[in-house]
């Protein structure tokens, strides 16, 4: 079962969320397969469930009628590609990486009306367990931005939980 969490002081994350708007965080215990938090950031991506895929598709022409860009689909990740191989500065999905280690990514989208900076993080629990931890953060440009997140920001509070059931899933 997923739980609300404060975003962890010791994340990278941490330092976008001052100046955020708008700031979220969920966490669940999962067995502990060593697996570094790249594999669950791209399994969390890739199994979203085709509804949510849908609203991206349905933001995508929204915003396009105000000069936003395409973020394209959430679940368009190379599954071919080793989760180890992502360098900071590429595309992982609809995301820029900034930071791969084993245990945190940290992730950006930045356009004319806001940033979105996302982290998961894997923290090693006693007995053979983990707690993953996603992060968002939201930094508004301007009124566009703040006028974006009213509806985005319920949706991602609803989303955020489901994504992270289908990980222990």
């Amino acid at each position: 079962m997923t739980h609300a969490a404060a975003i962890p002081a010791d994340s990278l994350i941490a330092a976008h969320a001052g100046q955020a708007g708008f700031r979220h965080c969920r966490a669940i215990q999962l067995k502990d397969d060593g697996r570094p938090a790249m594999v669950h950031f791209l399994r969390l991506m890739t199994s979203m469930p085709a509804w949510i895929d849908g609203l991206m598709v349905l933001r995508n022409r929204l915003v396009g009628l105000f000069g936003l860009k395409d973020l394209g689909r959430l679940t368009a990740i190379d599954p071919a590609r080793a989760p180890h191989d992502y360098q900071p500065g590429e595309r992982v999905g609809i995301f820029t990486l900034v930071s791969n280690t084993v245990d945190e990514v940290l992730l950006v989208d930045r356009d004319q009306h806001l940033d979105v900076y996302i982290a998961l993080m894997r923290r090693p629990l006693a007995e053979g367990s983990c707690e993953v931890l996603v992060s968002t953060v939201v930094r508004t440009h301007n009124w566009l931005g703040r006028l974006y997140m009213l509806p985005v920001a319920p949706f991602h509070r609803l989303i955020a939980p489901i994504a992270l059931r289908r990980l222990a899933g």
